[in-house]
C-alpha cells in the first residue's frame, strides 16, 4: 500500500481555530444570502406584478418555482458533484447565486426573472446540502455542533429577516434594490469563500441508489417525516403572521416591524440553545420544540385582544423554531453518517415542498375560515407531528454522543480514493 502523504494537505482539523470559524462564517453568510434571497420576494409581489405587467398570482411564481428548482437540485447536485473538492462545489454554487441575484435584479421582463428565480433555486438546494454537511470537515470534532448550529443560524435568520426588509424595501424604492442588495451579499460571501476554505476532499461517492438506501433507514424516515410536519405546520402559519397582527392583534405598521424583529431574535437564540439541548437527546428536543411550537400557534389567536400576550407568544415560536430546522438536520446526520450529504439532499427536498404545501395550505384556509382558523389548522398539524415523531422515534434514540458514528441500517457509499483505508492512518494517493 501506498503511503504518498507528501503531497496531501494537512486535515482540516489542524488548521488554526481562527481560519476555521472565519471559513464556517463564509458558508454560514452564503447559507443566509441564498435563503433570504428565496422568500425576499414575498413582500414585493405587489410592486413586481405592477413593474413586469403580471397579476400578483404570477408574480408569486418567482417563490414557488425557486423552492421547486431547489427540491429537485438538492438531490440532483449531491450525485453530480459527490466525487468533486466541496470548495471547488460551494464556491461555484455562490458564483450562480451572484448570476441569479443580478439577472433578477436587471430582468426586463417576467421571463428574464423567472428563469433567473430557477438558477437561485439551482444554487439553494446544491448550497444547503453539501454546506451544512461540510461543518464536520472544518472544526474540531468538538465544535462541529456548533459549527453546523451557525451555518444553519443564517438559514433561521433569513427566514425570519426576507419579510420585514422586504417590505421595507418596497416602501422604500424599487423592488430591484433587494435584489442588488442579495447580489452584494452574495458576493462578499463568494469572496470569503474564495480566500477562507481550504480543500475539502469529497468522501461520499453519492449516488441514486444511496438516496433509495437512506429512506429505507427508519430512524432517516421519521426525521423526514418530522421535517414535513414542521414545515408544512411554519409555513401555514407564518406566511399569514403580519396579517394575524394587522388584522386579530391590531397593530400598526412599526409595531408589526417590531414584532417580528422580536420573533427574529428569539430564533437565532432558539438556534443556538438547541446546539445544546442537542448534546442530551435528539428525540426530547425534536419533539419538545415541535409541541411548544404547536401550543404557541393554537393559542396565539385566543390571545390576540392582547398585544403583550401576542408578543410573548410570537418569541416563544420564534425561539423554537429557530431550532427546529438544526435538530432536524441533526437527526437526519445521525440516521446515517456515512451518507450526511445524501440524507441533506433528501433533507431540503423535503422541506422545500413543505413550504410550498404549507404557504398553499394556508391560504386556503385563511380563505375559507380566516386566519384564526388557519392558525389552529397550522398548530394542529405541528401537535400531530410531534405526537408522530415521537410514537416512531422514541426507541432507541440517544443523544449524538450516543449515535455518532450509528446507523439504524447500513449504508453503501463508495470510498473517496484520496481517504484513509480502514485501519489505516494513511491517505492514498489522489
Amino acid at each position: 500500500m501506498s503511503t504518498h502523504t507528501a503531497a496531501v494537505p494537512l486535515p482540516l482539523s489542524a488548521r488554526t481555530d481562527r481560519r476555521s470559524w472565519l471559513a464556517v462564517v463564509s458558508v454560514a453568510l452564503g447559507s443566509f444570502v441564498l435563503v433570504l434571497s428565496e422568500f425576499l420576494p414575498i413582500g414585493l409581489l405587489p410592486a413586481i406584478a405592477d413593474d413586469l405587467g403580471v397579476s400578483i398570482g404570477t408574480a408569486g411564481l418567482v417563490v414557488v418555482a425557486t423552492g421547486l428548482a431547489a427540491a429537485v437540485s438538492a438531490p440532483v447536485v449531491t450525485i453530480l458533484t459527490s466525487g468533486l473538492d466541496r470548495r471547488i462545489v460551494l464556491i461555484a454554487l455562490s458564483a450562480l447565486l451572484v448570476l441569479a441575484d443580478v439577472a433578477g435584479a436587471l430582468a426586463p421582463n417576467f421571463t428574464v426573472l423567472l428563469a433567473a428565480r430557477l438558477l437561485l433555486g439551482v444554487a439553494l438546494g446544491g448550497f444547503w446540502a453539501i454546506g451544512a454537511a461540510v461543518a464536520s470537515r472544518l472544526v474540531q470534532p468538538g465544535s462541529v455542533i456548533r459549527a453546523t448550529s451557525f451555518i444553519t443560524a443564517g438559514i433561521s435568520v433569513a427566514t425570519v429577516v426576507s419579510l420585514p426588509l422586504g417590505a421595507l424595501v418596497s416602501s422604500l424604492a424599487s423592488w430591484r434594490v433587494a435584489f442588488v442588495i442579495g447580489a452584494v451579499l452574495a458576493l462578499v460571501a463568494l469572496v470569503g469563500q474564495l480566500a477562507l476554505l481550504p480543500r475539502i476532499p469529497s468522501v461520499q461517492r453519492v449516488g441514486p441508489s444511496t438516496l433509495v438506501a437512506l429512506l429505507r433507514v427508519p430512524r432517516a424516515r421519521i426525521g423526514l417525516i418530522g421535517a414535513a410536519f414542521v414545515f408544512v405546520a411554519q409555513f401555514a402559519a407564518y406566511t399569514f403572521v403580519s396579517p394575524y397582527l394587522e388584522e386579530l392583534v391590531r397593530l400598526d405598521p412599526a409595531s408589526i416591524t417590531l414584532a417580528l424583529l422580536v420573533f427574529g431574535v428569539a430564533g437565532v437564540a432558539g438556534n443556538f440553545i438547541a446546539g445544546f439541548a442537542l448534546d442530551r437527546s435528539i428525540t426530547a428536543t425534536v419533539v419538545g420544540a415541535m409541541a411548544i411550537a404547536a401550543v404557541a400557534i393554537l393559542l396565539l389567536p385566543v390571545v390576540a385582544g392582547t398585544a403583550v400576550g401576542a408578543l410573548v407568544l410570537l418569541a416563544l415560536w420564534g425561539l423554537v423554531w429557530g431550532g427546529l430546522p438544526l435538530a432536524l438536520q441533526t437527526w437526519v446526520i445521525n440516521a446515517a453518517p456515512a451518507a450526511a450529504e445524501g440524507g441533506l439532499a433528501l433533507f431540503v427536498t423535503t422541506i422545500q415542498i413543505s413550504i410550498a404545501a404549507g404557504s398553499t395550505l394556508g391560504a386556503v384556509a385563511v380563505s375559507t375560515g380566516g386566519l384564526a382558523f388557519d392558525f389552529w389548522l397550522a398548530g394542529g398539524i405541528a401537535a400531530v407531528g410531534a405526537v408522530t415523531v415521537l410514537a416512531l422515534g422514541v426507541r432507541g434514540v440517544q443523544g449524538i454522543r450516543g449515535v455518532r458514528g450509528a446507523s439504524a441500517e447500513p449504508i453503501t457509499v463508495k470510498a473517496n480514493p484520496c481517504e484513509a483505508l480502514p485501519g489505516s492512518s494513511a491517505m492514498q494517493p489522489c
